[in-house]
């Protein structure tokens, strides 16, 4: 089941998906409490889509408010 909780996430390595993951880039994630329990992870690309990808490719992170604004990421 997915909720609209949005995360944000860091790309540590994308090895397997050098075509669809940028390291270093930050990504916003979807909860998919189903996904995560097969250690899988949603995050959305720039073209709006939500994708699945191991977790291992990914570290959360946190923002100040303000640059999550400036950034016109999900607060």
């Amino acid at each position: 089941m997915m909720k609209n909780s949005r995360k944000l996430f860091v790309c540590i390595h994308n090895e397997g998906y050098a075509v669809s993951l940028d390291v270093r880039k930050i990504y916003q994630g979807v909860t998919d409490v189903d996904a995560e329990r097969m250690g899988l992870i949603r995050v959305i690309d720039e073209s709006g889509e939500d994708y699945l990808y191991p977790k291992a490719c990914f570290a959360p992170i946190s923002l100040p408010v303000s640059v999550r604004q400036e950034l016109k990421l999900a607060a």
